[in-house]
């Protein structure tokens, strides 16, 4: 039955246009929500690696609360705790968010939103914000307008530290499934992912000034992971 209702949505998609961003949005959620139930972890367990160690100046020098986007289980929000930093984790899930408010009782506030819907802040909140693997899963014009998004909620000269899939990264999906656009594919669980390349990267952050660009690779999962790190200044 799941099987015929993916097929059902594929469908869907390809003879309604302008309704499939509501259908990729859904399987999205969904998507993840049971992700996190499947992985779901206590803060003992979290695993993590030295990634924003090479940004620690820039991290030291945010005077307000650290946005993560996409916290999930708390890889980052744990990391930045420990360098003393408050911290607002969001997330689409609301069982990641549940997960974050009992295992990190330092966080005061954690956030429950879709990054399509828009941002809940005020403009210039943040000296900093986080986005590790979580960029990567719109079109071209949602990529835009949440990074048009997150500006709007950095001061003048903030940071936006970032992972973003590489174009190399076949051991998660990379150059598989149908393409929407070049280096866009709906995979099998009926979500989009983007794989970039540095001209893609450099395209979708001209508004800001990249400081820090290079792909290297990730040794969190079971398999190697490519990617691009990025630092980029508002």
């Amino acid at each position: 039955m799941e099987g015929f209702q993916r097929l059902r949505r594929r469908r869907y998609r390809d003879k309604n246009m302008n309704d499939n961003k509501n259908l990729y949005k859904e399987d999205s959620l969904k998507y993840w929500e049971e992700a996190h139930r499947q992985q779901a972890c206590d803060r003992g367990s979290i695993r993590r690696d030295d990634w924003l160690d090479r940004f620690s100046d820039v991290i030291a020098k945010a005077r307000n609360p650290v946005l993560d986007l996409g916290c999930g289980s708390g890889n980052d929000t744990l990391d930045l705790i420990d360098r003393g930093k408050e911290v607002i984790p969001c997330d689409q899930s609301e069982f990641a968010i549940r997960q974050i408010r009992e295992h990190f009782p330092e966080v005061r506030e954690a956030l429950c939103f879709n990054m399509l819907d828009g941002f809940p802040f005020e403009d210039h909140s943040f000296d900093l914000v986080i986005a590790d693997l979580c960029l990567h899963y719109f079109d071209t014009a949602d990529t835009d307008r949440i990074l048009s998004g997150i500006r709007r909620i950095l001061v003048p000269g903030g940071h936006l530290i970032f992972r973003v899939n590489s174009i190399r990264d076949v051991n998660h999906g990379a150059g598989q499934g149908r393409e929407i656009e070049p280096h866009l594919y709906e995979t099998g669980a009926g979500t989009l992912k983007r794989f970039f390349d540095e001209e893609d990267i450099r395209r979708f952050f001209r508004d800001f000034t990249l400081e820090y660009l290079r792909e290297e690779t990730m040794e969190r999962y079971r398999m190697e992971k490519r990617l691009f790190t990025g630092c980029a200044r508002s």
